[in-house]
């Protein structure tokens, strides 16, 4: 059985295909999109456990994706976790005061993702 089912919103290929990767071999189910708005249709139709969504997206970005998300009463209570390569302070509160359970930073840790993935579905995304 598959410890939980992960949205992955990623407009880059190499960068999707890592955390895919990742999460796979830990045993999760992966979505996966590439724009804001594809991210939103699958999270509406397939209520993943976990969203992780980056924040610079080709049409709608990951905050508005955000706003889409919380406004639907299917997907308001899935965690969604911000990823993104802005690592300042304030980038990671602004993240969070739009509404975002988690933060990730890239690049991506291959070694500590599974476990961060783990805490944020175990403690409701946040972290």
């Amino acid at each position: 059985m598959s410890p939980g089912r992960i949205l992955v919103v990623e407009d880059n290929p190499k960068n999707l295909k890592l955390v895919r990767d990742v999460l796979q071999y830990s045993g999760y189910e992966v979505l996966e999109a590439t724009s804001g708005e594809d991210g939103v249709r699958l999270a509406v139709e397939e209520s993943p456990d976990l969203i992780l969504m980056d924040l610079q997206l080709p049409g709608i970005d990951g905050v508005e994706a955000l706003r889409q998300i919380r406004a639907s009463d299917r997907t308001r209570g899935v965690p969604v976790v911000a990823v993104t390569a802005f690592a300042m302070d304030h980038d990671r509160e602004r993240a969070f005061d739009s509404g975002f359970s988690g933060y990730v930073e890239k690049p991506i840790s291959v070694r500590r993702l599974p476990q961060q993935i783990r805490d944020f579905l175990r403690l409701g995304g946040v972290t």
